[in-house]
């Protein structure tokens, strides 16, 4: 849906919400609340804050900074943890060869009521490779990304446990189940190593955006080589640069990794769900819709295990952001990168008491706010976490009525200490 520049004018006067023009005087769908007319989520896998950033971060481990100009506004991992052991450094090879048990059972039993304490030893599940921080060159990329942008250092998964648990969050705002006990009924299911399949009621942030006449969209790599596959009888071919060499995740789509794939009205529904490489189709042909979530491959994600790496990773995200940065949306686009959840990696900073469904949070996960609206250079304090994405776009494009999924959308902080107010054109809530 397109709207001339004369009829979001006439919609600021009467409506008081602003918009943004793109070359050709245009926007898109729905006035929004803020000069954000697009918001983009690239979601990676499996990282904490302090494995990524605790050696980005310059301000003494415990020291609780208030000031939000760069580094040495966030806490530094510690050198030891607490059982003395030392940290390993991350690189491509230690990621490649060793994926961390990050079930629920075992995190809880690290994180050990917010001691944080058995993560290397102490725990059946405790190994001293859970204590490790990334070779600074390694994310140099995501550096670059946190002091041209802002980076959130309270950010954490919403739920102890693994990815599709915690992937929910980022479309229902609520508890769903935990790990990865289910396998969305959809395309790609049969190439899962995950047996049972199941669907779940809504509403999720789709009906809300549907209701509204907002355009949205999941982007997901892959996803066209598995109908094909699908149609072939098998599960397609890996991709050469997949180094796990197999038809298996981490080489091809898993639905798993699409938490609307796990609602029947979303469900391989052409409308929303689209193939990665009908991203940049739409960034030129000006049919990108107002909210998209990209998910890579599983060896685009930085996943632990199975020859994974993180510069993979980092290239993947480069890409994505450097279509939408040389691409006509760039002035209006916000850009947001996160982790669905830590992958039982060593984090120093206890998780908050459990939202408001009962489920207790997880690990700290970086988030990072690239574009014209992000605060440069900037650390937020606030704590936040997926559902804080789906409050932002109840806020932005519905009316800032938020709380409509009844889930922690109700309660979690909003965005707006990563936005800059002078830029977005209205104060954003924190």
């Amino acid at each position: 849906m397109r709207c001339s520049w004369l009829l979001v004018l006439v919609a600021a006067v009467v409506t008081g919400c602003s918009g943004q023009a793109r070359k050709g005087g245009s926007c898109d769908g729905p006035c929004p609340s803020s000069k954000i007319d697009h918001l983009i989520v690239i979601v990676q896998e499996n990282h904490t804050f302090d494995s990524y950033f605790g050696r980005y971060c310059t301000a003494p481990t415990g020291s609780a900074p208030t000031c939000t100009d760069g580094p040495a506004c966030c806490e530094a991992g510690p050198t030891t943890d607490p059982s003395g052991a030392s940290p390993m450094v991350l690189d491509d090879s230690a990621n490649a060869s060793f994926d961390p048990d990050h079930t629920q059972a075992c995190e809880l039993s690290e994180i050990d009521g917010g001691k944080m304490d058995h993560f290397a030893t102490g725990a059946s599940c405790s190994d001293p490779r859970h204590f490790a921080y990334v070779d600074p060159s390694l994310i140099e990329p995501y550096a670059q990304l946190a002091q041209g942008g802002a980076l959130a250092d309270r950010y954490f998964q919403p739920l102890v446990g693994q990815s599709s648990s915690n992937d929910m969050y980022l479309v229902s705002a609520r508890f769903v189940f935990k790990d990865n006990d289910y396998e969305p009924d959809a395309i790609g299911h049969e190439c899962s190593i995950t047996p049972q399949t199941m669907e779940f009621p809504g509403p999720i942030i789709g009906d809300l955006l549907d209701g509204a006449g907002v355009s949205w969209s999941f982007y997901a790599e892959g996803y066209a080589d598995m109908v094909a596959a699908r149609k072939a009888g098998n599960c397609g071919m890996a991709p050469d640069a997949c180094n796990f060499g197999v038809s298996l995740y981490p080489c091809v789509f898993d639905p798993g990794d699409v938490p609307i794939d796990y609602y029947a009205n979303f469900r391989d529904n052409a409308r929303v769900l689209r193939d990665y490489t009908q991203f940049a189709k739409d960034l030129s042909s000006g049919k990108l819709p107002q909210v998209a979530w990209v998910r890579g491959l599983g060896y685009h994600s930085e996943h632990p295990g199975e020859r994974t790496t993180i510069s993979d990773g980092t290239t993947f995200v480069q890409q994505v952001i450097k279509a939408v940065q040389a691409s006509d949306y760039a002035p209006d686009t916000l850009v947001l990168v996160t982790w669905d959840e830590g992958g039982g990696f060593f984090d120093h900073v206890a998780p908050p008491p459990a939202g408001n469904d009962g489920q207790p949070y997880g690990t700290r996960v970086p988030l990072l706010a690239v574009g014209p609206f992000a605060h440069q250079n900037a650390i937020s304090h606030a704590t936040l976490e997926h559902s804080s994405i789906v409050k932002f776009i109840e806020w932005n494009w519905l009316s800032m009525q938020v709380g409509q999924l009844n889930g922690r959308d109700a309660t979690v902080a909003n965005l707006g200490s990563l936005l800059d107010p002078t830029r977005t054109g209205a104060t954003v809530p924190e």
